[in-house]
């Protein structure tokens, strides 16, 4: 067996054992077909396909086929949310002014933030424009851009958007990975239109003032206000997809409840820095914090997929008739 070879049955792993053992040689078959005759190792978009597989066969064994499409309007909303915040930030950084006693400024800038939200905005462009696979690679090397602004401005001393900003923005990008492939350019312009709404906005209530906006001044109140709007909007999909039956709705709101938390990352880490001592939110206060949104997060998504694959367990014997005696022979 070779190395390649084997290294795509280890990932298989991904696949619940019995479609596994029915189509995992077809599986790995296929992408060796497609491999250059002299790679070793899966590429990272392989890896990416064979997980995101993997994940999907073990939701339809729990009976929560439908999570992927609900996660896929869950994206959607993320990525428009993302995009919104890539607009108001952007602005901010321009139109506020470094002349106060110990404003941060980046050359004409306010912070190296404006690298980031540029890339964020460039890859909304993308996603008008592009076919599906630079559309994801855009989104990546945002949020490479959104991870990498904080070693970089610690090592290079200069300024940068504090962490209640950059984690939120990196869970809606983490999240926005997961647009849909075949989606109509009308509807892939959405996010990039809502960006002149926030710009102007950001115009509006921040021009003119310190470069401290990220804290102080409206723009930390901006994130929680975001996260009311997407809340109040995943819950609106939610209830009108229920009264036609669809459950996307329903699962996209639980996907979103962890972004929706981190966007209110800020007042919470200045309510519970006193509660443990702390004199501000540091690092150590925001990251505790961060962690504790994403277990709480993820506790409803993962007790809805649990009641789903009981319910899913408890059903199959009631809908496997090819088990029942035949009414003629009694065989």
């Amino acid at each position: 067996m070779r190395d390649l070879e084997r290294r795509y049955r280890h990932l298989l792993r991904a696949y619940p054992a019995g479609y596994r053992q029915a189509r995992g040689a077809e599986i790995v078959g296929t992408y060796l077909d497609l491999a250059a005759p002299e790679r070793r190792w899966p590429s990272i978009l392989d890896v990416a396909d064979v997980l995101a597989g993997g994940v999907r066969e073990r939701l339809r064994a729990a009976g929560a086929a439908d999570l992927i499409p609900g996660v896929r309007l869950a994206a959607v909303l993320s990525y428009t949310t993302a995009t919104a915040l890539a607009g108001f930030w952007a602005t901010a950084e321009v139109v506020t002014t470094s002349r106060g006693w110990g404003a941060p400024a980046f050359g004409p800038f306010a912070t190296t933030g404006i690298v980031v939200w540029a890339g964020w905005l460039l890859a909304a462009v993308v996603h008008v424009l592009a076919p599906a696979r630079c559309r994801r690679i855009a989104i990546g090397l945002a949020l490479v851009l959104t991870a990498t602004v904080v070693p970089v401005a610690a090592v290079l001393d200069l300024p940068r958007p504090f962490l209640f900003v950059l984690l939120p923005q990196a869970t809606l990008g983490l999240l926005a990975l997961a647009v849909p492939s075949h989606t109509p350019q009308r509807h892939r312009f959405i996010p990039l239109a809502a960006t002149p709404a926030t710009s102007l906005v950001a115009v509006g209530v921040l021009s003119g003032e310190s470069t401290w906006f990220y804290r102080f001044s409206y723009g930390g109140a901006f994130l929680p206000e975001t996260g009311a709007v997407l809340l109040v909007t995943a819950m609106l999909a939610a209830a009108v997809l229920s009264l036609r039956g669809d459950a996307r709705g329903i699962w996209a709101l639980l996907v979103l409840l962890t972004p929706v938390g981190l966007l209110g990352l800020y007042p919470l880490t200045e309510n519970i820095a006193p509660v443990v001592g702390a004199s501000y939110a540091d690092f150590r206060v925001i990251t505790a914090t961060a962690a504790a949104v994403f277990m709480l997060g993820a506790i409803p998504l993962a007790a809805a997929i649990a009641i789903r694959a009981r319910a899913s367990a408890t059903a199959t014997p009631a809908a496997a008739p090819s088990h029942a005696r035949c009414p003629t022979c009694g065989k």
